[in-house]
């Protein structure tokens, strides 16, 4: 059901069965999955497309412009949202900088109340972003990824996937998948209760621990460490080849480091 009071452009692609309330915009070439609901005074701007089921609540404002100062408003970029991701009051999610790339959110994921996506970001599945959270653009984040409230995350960070950022840490370093970050770019081990609540096998979570210590036990180079774990072929499960091969990439050049 489309309110009367609902803005929507002719030329938008909308599925039949959506919910439009009062006094949401939806712009032209804007595309709506199946089952989507869109609540009163929520904007979703051209170049924007949601996945099925997705929800976006109110004031929030989807695919706004990147705050660039060197962006041209005549780029033809966007966003895309994937199935079932919630956004909540006041979300804001920026479109990418260049012509013909999207902003990429997941599926099932949740951006709680007054969260920030800036441009470019591409965040995975089932990424959680509670209240108040703020992504520079370009920042990376991987599946499962919790990030709490009030964190700030600089441009080019990435978060690993199945990471927990706790309240109010501001991170301008890499965290590696499933590790415990908090304050400014400090690590407080591995995230285990994560890795409970994810049922992650226990040979891959020794394998993990063990990876975790070739890289922080040692003094060296994060990168360099990494490549001599994975060297020695001992490593066969995914938990612990994803946490060394995560020190091999990233445009940091930094990782956030053991308290």
């Amino acid at each position: 059901m489309i309110h009367p009071q609902a803005i929507l452009a002719p030329d938008a692609d909308v599925a039949a069965d959506i919910e439009v309330g009062p006094f949401a915009i939806i712009e032209a070439g804007v595309i709506i999955g199946p089952g989507c609901r869109i609540a009163a005074h929520a904007i979703i701007k051209r170049g924007s497309k949601l996945g099925s089921g997705v929800t976006v609540d109110h004031f929030a404002v989807i695919g706004g412009d990147p705050q660039d100062l060197g962006f041209d408003r005549k780029v033809a970029s966007g966003v895309r949202i994937g199935d079932r991701t919630i956004i909540r009051e006041h979300v804001t999610i920026h479109r990418a900088t260049k012509p013909g790339n999207d902003t990429l959110i997941g599926a099932h994921g949740l951006l709680m109340a007054g969260a920030h996506v800036a441009h470019d970001c591409i965040l995975g599945d089932d990424v959680i972003m509670a209240n108040g959270c703020m992504l520079g653009g370009h920042v990376l984040v991987g599946d499962k990824a919790f990030i709490s409230g009030g964190v700030a995350v600089h441009q080019f960070c990435r978060i690993g996937g199945g990471s927990l950022t706790s309240g109010n840490a501001v991170i301008t370093e890499d965290v590696p998948p499933n590790a415990l970050a908090h304050g400014r770019n400090l690590l407080a081990g591995l995230n285990l209760i994560g890795l409970r609540r994810r049922a992650v096998s226990a040979p891959g979570v020794a394998e993990l621990k063990r990876a975790y210590h070739a890289v922080y036990a040692q003094h060296g180079a994060c990168a360099t460490l990494a490549q001599v774990a994975l060297a020695t072929n001992e490593y066969t499960t995914m938990e612990g080849n994803e946490f060394l091969n995560f020190f091999l990439g990233g445009k940091r050049g930094r990782f956030a480091s053991p308290e």
